[in-house]
């Protein structure tokens, strides 16, 4: 799916970055794993804290306090901020909660929030995936992949 994504990117001339949270930076990795990315690739932000998705990637603090760093509103946001800091033509952003712990009545853990912006189009999704912290953090990636060639 990657190779899919690069090539795709790469014939268009087209850049891609990332701004993940609850995978820390797992998808970045996925696509660093792959030869040609190079030609794709301008960077990434793992913005873990509220802080950091603030100050790096310009998500307004009242969308913080209001929905939380686990919303629609907040990837958002993080699509937004990336896609600015790195001047990229898409974006993947993901924020969630992997677990054990953090979890509430309405956000569980497996609770994550993808979006993926390629030029003027935008999907972000509310998921619910099962298992470890790391299952859901794999999850998450490929899930994040899959709607990045959806809106492509």
């Amino acid at each position: 799916m990657v190779k899919k994504v690069i090539d795709i990117l790469s014939s268009r001339g087209h850049s891609l970055t990332f701004a993940e949270s609850c995978t820390g930076g797992l998808i970045v990795s996925t696509f660093t794993a792959v030869a040609g990315v190079s030609s794709i690739l301008n960077g990434a932000v793992v913005s873990y804290s509220n802080e950091i998705k603030s100050k790096w990637l310009g998500v307004k603090e009242e969308t913080l306090i209001k929905y939380g760093a686990v919303s629609k509103d907040t990837v958002n946001e993080m699509l937004d901020g990336v896609i600015k800091l790195s001047n990229a033509n898409g974006a993947i952003a993901v924020s969630g909660i992997a677990g054990p712990d953090g979890g509430t009545k309405d956000k569980p853990i497996g609770t994550v929030f993808i979006g993926v912006k390629y030029l003027d189009r935008v999907i972000i999704k509310r998921f619910n995936f099962r298992g470890s912290r790391v299952e859901i953090q794999r999850e998450a990636t490929t899930t994040a992949i899959e709607l990045f060639i959806k809106i492509l």
